[in-house]
C-alpha cells in the first residue's frame, strides 16, 4: 500500500461487536483472563499494552517500514528509553546542534552513565574521528534543530556498520512522508509524535520504530513496559486520528515553507535563511537525494542581533510566538531565549514552523514584522 492508504488504515481496527469503522477508545486499565488463566487478545494491564497503543505502534511502524514500534508519553521519553537500553559506559555520537531537550537530557539525566561527543554530522570524517571502541550509537538528526543541517544518512550508516555501531535517526522534522531512514539503513527511528504526526498541537507523545526485533529492541520494549512512560489511550487515539491526514498536511507545509524561505531570502533585513529546499543551503544536494520534499521547518538570522530578532518575533500577528512545531498553525520563536544560558543557537536566529494558513497571509505578516517601523 502507498503511504496515504497506510496512514488511514494501518491504525484502524474495526470493532467486532459494533462494527464501528473507527476504533473506540479503550480506557480500561485491566483485562479479563480466560478460564485457562491466559489472555486471548494479549491484553492484561494497560501499562503493558492497550488496544489504542497497539494501533498507534502499528501505523507508525508501517509508515516507517519498520518491524515494530514502541509508543511513549513524550519524545524525550522515547529517546531516553534508547539511551537507557544502551547501558552504563556506552558512548554516543550526536549532532553538534542536537535538539536542546535531548541534549540536556543526555548531559544531565545520563551524566556519569553514558558519554557523548557532539559532532557536526555533515562532516563524515569528523564522525569517524570521534568513534571509540565503546561507541554504541550514532544519533542522527537531519534536518537538524534549529540550524537545519543535512547529513548523509547512508554514509553514516556505512561507517557505523564497519564498527558495529547502531544508527538512530530523529525523523521528527521530516516525517516518513518526506524521509524514511530505515530504508537508508538506520536501525532505529524516533519521532516526537507531539509534532507533525499528531499535527494539531494538542497531544504529547513519542515513538521509537525499529528496523528489527532484535535483542536491543527487547531492551527498549522492556524500558517502555517497566519504566511505564506510556501514552494514555486517548492520546494514542488522537495521534492515530492526526496521522490519517499526515501525507496531505506535509505537502501543504512544504509548499508554504518553500515560499516563505524564498521570501525571507530576498528580504534586506534577513542575514541568512536555513532551509534545505533552497539551492543556497549547503546541504541542498544531499537533501534532494534522501528527502522527497523539504519540510515545513526553517530558521533565519535577522540583521541587528538578538534585540532586532526579538522585535521581529514580537511584531508577528498571524504567526503565534510559541515553542514546539508541526501543528496546522504557524509558530515563531526566538530560539536562544527558549533554550536559555549555554545555548549554541545564534542570538539573532528565529525558528519558524510554517503552518497551513493561506500563504499570502503568512507573507504579509512576515513583511510587516520585518519592516523597520511597525
Amino acid at each position: 500500500m502507498k503511504i496515504e492508504t497506510i496512514a488511514i488504515h494501518a491504525g484502524n481496527l474495526i470493532d467486532q461487536h459494533t462494527k464501528a469503522v473507527i476504533q473506540p477508545i479503550t480506557l480500561s486499565t485491566t483485562f479479563e483472563r480466560a478460564h485457562d488463566g491466559g489472555y486471548p487478545d494479549g491484553y492484561m494491564y494497560s501499562r503493558m499494552d492497550n488496544p489504542n497503543r497497539r494501533s498507534l505502534e502499528n501505523v507508525t511502524a508501517k509508515l516507517e517500514g519498520g518491524a515494530d514500534a514502541c509508543a511513549f508519553s513524550s519524545g524525550n521519553a522515547a529517546a531516553g528509553a534508547v539511551f537507557q537500553a544502551l547501558g552504563p559506559g556506552a558512548h554516543i555520537i550526536a549532532p553538534d546542534d542536537m535538539y536542546h531537550g535531548l541534549r540536556t537530557q543526555i548531559l544531565q539525566v545520563f551524566k556519569g552513565v553514558i558519554e557523548v561527543d557532539f559532532v557536526d554530522l555533515s562532516d563524515i570524517k569528523a564522525v569517524e574521528r570521534h568513534l571509540r571502541p565503546e561507541t554504541r550509537l550514532i544519533w542522527v538528526e537531519t534536518p537538524s534543530n534549529p540550524l537545519l543541517k543535512v547529513c548523509d544518512i547512508r554514509a553514516i550508516v556505512n561507517l557505523a556498520k564497519q564498527h558495529d555501531v547502531m544508527v538512530a535517526c530523529d525523523n521528527t522534522f521530516s516525517t516518513p512522508v518526506i524521509q524514511r531512514p530505515i530504508n537508508l539503513g538506520c536501525d532505529l527511528v524516533m519521532h516526537s509524535t507531539t509534532k507533525y504526526l499528531s499535527g494539531h498541537s494538542d497531544v504529547l507523545g513519542g515513538v521509537i520504530i525499529s528496523a528489527n526485533k532484535d535483542q536491543f529492541w527487547e531492551k527498549v520494549r522492556s524500558v517502555q513496559v517497566l519504566a511505564g512512560a506510556v501514552p494514555s489511550p486517548f492520546d494514542c487515539y488522537m495521534t492515530v486520528r492526526g496521522i490519517k491526514t499526515l501525507p496531505y498536511r506535509m505537502r501543504g507545509h512544504n509548499e508554504n515553507a518553500m515560499q516563505v524561505a524564498k521570501f525571507l531570502e530576498s528580504d534586506p533585513l534577513v542575514e541568512k535563511v536555513y532551509y534545505p529546499g533552497l539551492p543556497s543551503h549547503p546541504g541542498h544536494e544531499q537533501a534532494k537525494k534522501q528527502m522527497n520534499l523539504f519540510g515545513g521547518m526553517l530558521s533565519f538570522l535577522v540583521k541587528g542581533g538578538a534585540e532586532e530578532a526579538i522585535r521581529v518575533v514580537n511584531s508577528l500577528k498571524v504567526f503565534s510566538q510559541a515553542t514546539s512545531l508541526g501543528g496546522v498553525e504557524s509558530l515563531a520563536e526566538h530560539r536562544a531565549s527558549q533554550e536559555g544560558p549555554g545555548t549554541k543557537t545564534p542570538q539573532n536566529l528565529i525558528r519558524i514552523s510554517v503552518g497551513l494558513e493561506n500563504i499570502d497571509d503568512l507573507l504579509d505578516d512576515l513583511r510587516q514584522a520585518l519592516s523597520p517601523i511597525n
